[in-house]
């Protein structure tokens, strides 16, 4: 068994490219490889700013010998049928096909022997279609080639076995050989395998494995943070991105300017990560240190204190802009700032900002309402300042902070400090791991921005399509439902989607629309929690539930119930009645749903039956109303065995027609009782 080396030489890759990159190669390679027959025993695929890279192990020599039988015509066939067959098997007679005894008769048989190809052959087709198939999302063509790449290859090393295998790609022919580190070893090196490729890799400064080189910034990081008695700020998102941009990590620490520890650290970090890749640090009390955390990829004669100086120099001048936007946006106010929303369009359909503006100041009125111990001033003034901060020079330069900006401005104006936290709480929350706004003027505000978003889309029909949601309203939506069950309110959703759709011209079926789809992000949100999205939509199918609390409530007295004997049985018997009944009704061409004739009763059964459904059915309906869902679980359950033992004793399709009515009656009486809790039809399994 032999190996593969495969790697392809590049200017650099974008860092957000590259796992992907790696990974579609090695899924192309090896799709290659089993199409043509060639098994093996592991591949691994690692990836630089510079470099893909595959390892492939344990692969034969050779494809292996394949013997192929191909049927003929039958012996005795005409001559032209005979002829036909020898043509598309390369027989030169006749005689050199088989006779097999087959039920119909005797047939010819073709037998044709294919010896096995060399794998380096086989590469040499496999390896250029990997490369001409790998999906960038960004690629670049060459002036005199038709292949593409997501940038200019400088060369292609390629070995099986220890042999060069020659093919081509682009302007280049694969070789032995490569270079390594840019700017600390960029002398050609000549590669004999797998494992010299690695030694002299590493020796040339330049770890091929991601992994590694991310190890190795977190463990010096925090080596230079603990000799200050600092910690390293946990971001593992720029710590990919910065393994992604360095063939040999050198950290260093460099310090920021007392001058600029004045502005948010919000906005020295967002700076200093978005811009320069620089990881910041905390003191012992969570805050923000001066100082910070570089990666470079090189090594210099005095320890990297050029490379702190220049680093340092470049900050600077990055947080200077920073602090100029922070002096002047505060030189006046944020409600000041407000008017300009009126030329920041939000949707050409739905209007500008300061619309927006106005449409969620009213919702976040009626959502205070439903919320306890909300004052509906604070509230109304959040809503007004929300989204202000747009129109500010530091969100125009950091969009990122919009919301947390606002706060820091709303305090500088002496807003309330329940007003500035709720216009930086109110995008809030925008993921699964995102915190949820548990006050309650940030809830209000927070929950109209979104619910305005959902209905102004809706009523436009500018609904999510496929995988497409460019407004983000699936994210929309599952903000409304965490911010409604996490902190247990009470909001009936439909009147407010109504409210709102009348300031964006929308309909009532377009927002009954609107609550099926939040139906379905419920389903999605609830998974995690191990519900059952069929019983979800069990209570749904009830009609105009859209108090999300209470909702939940039957679904999870629903799912205890089902999770019993009882619910189990009573599941069954109500499926053996309601089909029993669509049978029945479909034939007589009317409904049954109706009150049986106690005096018309015949069996012992059917009175208990009709008496236990009468009692339950007043119990259901009490605790329903009353929402003690368990209770009404119970007077369910209570039903059991008066269903069992009817179906047991009695024959619905009587020969007489009175008591076939009436005990078609009792079934609908069945079926009612327990839709009356959820539609029970709507549950699998």
């Amino acid at each position: 068994m032999a190996e593969l080396l495969l790697e392809i030489l590049s200017e650099e890759i974008p860092a957000r490219m590259q796992g992907r990159a790696a990974s579609d190669l090695k899924r192309l390679v090896c799709d290659g490889l089993k199409k043509s027959g060639l098994d093996f025993e592991n591949a691994t695929a690692h990836v630089t700013p510079r470099r893909l890279i595959l390892l492939i192990k344990g692969l034969p020599s050779a494809t292996p010998d394949v013997s192929e039988e191909r049927k003929g015509p039958k012996v005795g066939a005409p001559e032209q049928a005979l002829q036909g067959f020898m043509k598309a098997n390369g027989l030169a007679s006749i005689d050199d096909a088989e006779i097999r005894q087959l039920p119909k008769g005797e047939f010819y048989f073709a037998v044709i022997d294919k010896k096995g190809r060399a794998t380096s052959t086989v590469l040499i087709d496999i390896l250029p279609a990997a490369l001409q198939a790998l999906p960038w999302p960004k690629s670049m063509r060459w002036a005199n080639h038709n292949q593409r790449w997501v940038r200019p290859i400088q060369s292609l090393l390629c070995l099986f076995d220890g042999n060069v295998v020659a093919f081509e790609f682009g302007p280049c022919t694969a070789d032995d050989k490569t270079t390594g580190h840019r700017f600390l070893s960029p002398e050609a090196i000549t590669v004999s395998g797998a494992a010299d490729y690695t030694e002299q890799l590493r020796a040339a400064k330049v770890m091929i494995d991601h992994d590694e080189r991310r190890a190795v910034i977190l463990a010096e990081a925090n080596r230079l943070t603990d000799a200050e008695g600092l910690s390293l700020k946990d971001d593992k998102g720029l710590l990919d991105e910065v393994a992604g941009l360095v063939e040999w990590p050198v950290v260093l620490m460099g310090t920021i300017d007392q001058d600029f520890m004045d502005v948010p650290p919000e906005v020295l970090i967002t700076s200093m990560k978005k811009h320069q890749k620089y990881f910041s640090c905390l003191d012992k009390d969570g805050k923000l240190a001066n100082r910070f955390i570089v990666v470079a990829n090189t090594e210099t004669a005095d320890g990297g204190k050029a490379v702190i100086a220049g680093n340092e120099r470049v900050l600077r001048a990055r947080l200077s802009d920073a602090k100029f936007f922070w002096d002047q946006d505060r030189k006046s106010t944020l409600a000041s700032k407000t008017p300009a929303l009126k030329d920041r369009v939000f949707h050409a359909k739905l209007g500008s900002v300061h619309d927006k503006v106005a449409r969620i100041m009213f919702l976040a009125g009626e959502i205070a309402k439903t919320v306890p111990g909300v004052d509906a001033g604070p509230v109304s003034r959040a809503a007004e300042l929300c989204k202000a901060d747009l129109s500010t020079g530091m969100v125009a330069e950091f969009p990122d902070l919009q919301g947390v900006i606002g706060r820091y401005y709303a305090l500088n104006d002496g807003e309330n400090v329940d007003v500035a936290d709720a216009i930086a709480a109110h995008y809030s929350p925008q993921g699964p791991g995102d915190v949820c706004p548990s006050k309650p003027v940030s809830i209000c505000v927070a929950m109209a921005d979104k619910i305005d978003t959902l209905v102004g889309f809706w009523s436009i029909d500018e609904k999510p399509t496929g995988s497409k949601d460019p407004y983000a309203l699936r994210r929309a939506a599952l903000g409304v439902i965490r911010l409604i069950l996490e902190n247990q309110l009470r909001v009936p959703l439909l009147p407010l989607f109504n409210d709102a759709a009348q300031q964006c011209h929308g309909s009532s079926d377009q927002m009954r629309d609107l609550l099926s789809f939040f139906a379905d992000r419920l389903k999605v949100h609830l998974k995690e929690r191990g519900v059952k999205h069929d019983h979800i939509a069990a209570v749904f199918a009830l009609g105009d539930e859209d108090d999300l609390v209470r909702l939940l409530a039957r679904v999870e007295a629903l799912a205890g119930f089902l999770g019993s004997q009882d619910g189990e049985n009573l599941l069954i018997a109500h499926r053996r009645a309601t089909n029993i009944l669509k049978i029945e009704e479909k034939k007589d061409e009317r409904s049954y749903a109706a009150v049986p004739d106690a005096a018309k009763f015949e069996q012992d059964e059917e009175k208990t039956l009709f008496g236990g459904l009468e009692a339950g059915s007043d119990r259901i309906s009490n605790a329903v109303s009353e929402e003690r869902f368990g209770d009404a679980m119970q007077a369910l359950a209570t039903l059991r065995g008066p269903v069992d033992a009817f179906f047991d004793a009695v024959t619905v399709n009587a020969e007489d027609p009175e008591s076939r009515e009436n005990r078609l009656k009792l079934l609908s009486m069945i079926r009612s009782a327990l839709d009356g809790m959820a539609d029970f039809s709507k549950i699998e399994g």
